[in-house]
C-alpha cells in the first residue's frame, strides 16, 4: 500500500507544475496589467516603471514564473499588489476556513440525501418513486447554482423573512453557533444541489448493479429481510463505485463554491478569487488556484486508496 502510495503522489507532482504552468501563463497573457488596473491612466511613466520593477512585473514572463514556483515551493506565496503589503499567505487563510466549512456541509447534505434516495430509486425500479427520483435528479443537474440560490433568497428571505439574504453571521452580534448555521443553512444546499443529483443516478446505478447479482438472490433465499439484504450484503458493494465517482466530485464541489459565495456573500476564497481575477490581483490568483489544484489531486488521491481498500479485485 505505501509503494502505492508513492507512486500515486509522485504522478501528482507533474499534474500540478503543468496547472501552475497553464494558469501562469493565462493569467499573464490576459488583457490588461496590475499597473493598469490600479494607477490612473494620468500617473506618470517613472511611477509606473518603478512599480513594475518592484514587483518584477517587468521580467520575462519565464523569469516571473521561476521566482514564483521558487518561493511556492518554500512556502511563501508573495504579497497582494492590491492590498500592499498583505501576504497572500495570509489572505487566504483568513478565507479558507470558510469555504472549507460550506464544502463540507454541502458534502454531507449531497450524501445524507442522495445515496438513500439513490437506494429507494433502484429498489423500486420504474415505480412511481424511481421516476419522481430520477426527474428530480436531471432538473438539479441541469438548473445553474446561482439562479437556485437567488430563487431560494427571494422567497426565504426577502417574501418570508426566515433565512439571512447572505454573509456568515449577523452584523454586531455576538459569536453564535446558531446564528452561523442560520447563515450557512442557504448556500449550503444550493451548492449541495448539483453533486447531489449526480450522485443520487450513481447510486441507484451501482445498487441496480448490485441487486441483481447472485450472492443478493441467495441472501434472500436464505430467508433474510429486504433491508438485511439491501443494507448488509448490498450497500458496501454499492458504494464501491460511488467512493471514486465522489473524488472525481470534489472539483465541481470547489468549482461551485466560487459561485455560491458570490451569490451569498459568502467570505470564503471563492468570492476572494473572483475579486482578485477582476483587479489582476496575480499573486493572490495564483495562490488561490494551486491551493485548489492540490484539494483536488489530493481528494482524487484519497479516492483512489479508498477504492483499493475496500475493492479487493484492486492490485497496488
Amino acid at each position: 500500500m505505501l509503494s502505492y502510495i508513492i507512486r500515486r503522489v509522485l504522478m501528482a507532482i507533474p499534474i500540478l507544475i503543468g496547472i501552475s504552468i497553464l494558469t501562469f501563463s493565462v493569467m499573464h497573457l490576459a488583457p490588461g496589467s496590475p499597473s493598469s488596473m490600479m494607477m490612473s491612466p494620468d500617473i506618470s511613466p517613472e511611477v509606473r516603471v518603478a512599480f513594475e520593477e518592484r514587483y518584477g512585473l517587468n521580467d520575462p514572463i519565464p523569469v516571473q514564473y521561476v521566482k514564483w514556483m521558487g518561493a511556492m515551493l518554500q512556502g511563501d506565496m508573495g504579497y497582494s499588489l492590491v492590498k500592499v503589503g498583505m501576504p497572500v499567505n495570509e489572505m487566504i487563510m483568513n478565507r479558507l476556513p470558510n469555504t472549507l466549512i460550506l464544502m463540507g456541509a454541502s458534502t454531507i447534505i449531497a450524501v445524507l440525501i442522495s445515496i438513500p434516495l439513490g437506494i429507494a430509486s433502484a429498489r423500486r425500479q420504474y415505480s412511481l418513486t424511481d421516476y419522481s427520483v430520477t426527474v428530480a435528479a436531471f432538473v438539479g443537474v441541469a438548473t445553474p447554482n446561482f439562479w437556485i440560490g437567488l430563487l431560494l433568497i427571494m422567497f426565504f428571505s426577502v417574501n418570508l423573512g426566515w433565512m439571512p439574504s447572505g454573509g456568515i453571521a449577523t452584523l454586531n452580534e455576538p459569536f453564535s453557533i446558531v446564528d452561523r448555521l442560520h447563515h450557512l443553512v442557504m448556500p449550503a444546499l444550493v451548492l449541495a444541489t448539483a453533486d447531489m443529483a449526480g450522485l443520487t443516478r450513481y447510486s441507484r446505478s451501482s445498487m441496480l448493479e448490485v441487486i441483481q447479482q447472485d450472492y443478493m438472490r441467495t441472501a434472500k433465499a436464505k430467508g433474510f429481510k429486504e433491508n438485511t439484504v439491501i443494507y448488509k450484503h448490498g450497500l458496501r458493494n454499492g458504494l464501491i463505485p460511488i467512493i471514486t465517482i465522489f473524488g472525481l466530485m470534489l472539483p465541481s464541489f470547489f468549482a461551485g463554491s466560487v459561485v455560491v459565495e458570490k451569490v451569498f456573500s459568502w467570505p470564503g476564497i471563492g468570492d476572494l478569487l473572483i475579486t482578485s481575477v477582476f483587479q489582476r490581483d496575480y499573486p493572490v490568483v495564483m495562490g488561490i488556484t494551486m491551493i485548489s489544484a492540490v484539494l483536488v489531486v489530493v481528494g482524487n488521491l484519497l479516492a483512489d486508496i479508498a477504492y483499493a481498500i475496500f475493492d479487493p479485485r484492486i492490485e497496488y
